[in-house]
């Protein structure tokens, strides 16, 4: 029974952290969304994008509200967007989404990362060429059709509609049609359980179970850096 115990509270700990971090990465994102567009997230796409992916991962009204409201502070740090590229071990590359009020401090963390799980930090432009920089919106399917969709969405740079395990509909565009299709959805009255930038492989690399589990162990360390966002790789 202590054993049983234990496992569920080493479960609880881990889902805790894991909401933690998404909602520390949010807030990032609100404060360099407030700086570029302000605070009302009716004339800011940006911000109205974080909001709705706030909500997504049940991050609570008071948090998002006084996330705003902190990123309007004159005493407030100003993050830079850094992406930074590299092999994880056998060959996986990996890009690295960072928000930073610091990059002297935040590349040497990255490359120690990178360094003590096996892999290496590349220059920029090393491994980005692997990957193509795509807007994703997931949908609720609920009352949609996704034929009527697909063609209602081609003028605003939809790349592929498909579906996801849990049966939502995803939305995929080019980089710089993101706020085209934004604003395609807005106009039909769809609102995207969440909207992202995201970094995927235009192709994939098979490596064996065992050789995957040393690649997802660097993958975790450097998520776990503060300074991190997001970490996207190649892996099958």
């Amino acid at each position: 029974m202590g054993r049983i115990f234990e496992v569920r509270k080493s479960k609880m700990f881990a889902r805790y952290d894991r909401m933690a971090k998404q909602f520390t990465r949010i807030g990032k994102e609100i404060a360099i969304a407030v700086k570029k567009g302000g605070s009302d997230p009716d004339t800011n796409p940006m911000l109205r994008r974080i909001m709705q992916n706030a909500k997504s991962v049940n991050m609570p009204k008071e948090r998002i509200e006084g996330a705003i409201k902190n990123a309007l502070g004159k005493d407030t740090s100003n993050y830079d967007e850094v992406l930074y590229e590299g092999y994880a071990p056998h060959g996986i590359a990996l890009l690295v989404e960072t928000a930073t009020d610091n990059t002297t401090r935040t590349v040497a963390n990255v490359r120690s990362h990178f360094n003590k799980g096996g892999g290496s930090l590349g220059n920029s432009g090393s491994v980005g060429f692997l990957f193509k920089h795509l807007g994703v919106f997931k949908l609720s399917a609920e009352g949609l059709n996704a034929e009527n969709l697909e063609l209602e969405l081609i003028d605003a740079g939809l790349e592929e509609l498909g579906e996801d395990s849990e049966g939502h509909m995803i939305v995929r565009c080019e980089f710089n049609d993101f706020g085209n299709m934004q604003k395609a959805l807005e106009e039909r009255g769809i609102t995207p359980i969440s909207a992202e930038l995201e970094w995927l492989p235009l192709n994939t690399v098979e490596i064996s179970e065992i050789a995957a589990d040393d690649v997802f162990k660097l993958i975790e360390r450097i998520e776990q850096d503060d300074d991190v966002q997001r970490v996207f790789h190649n892996m099958a």
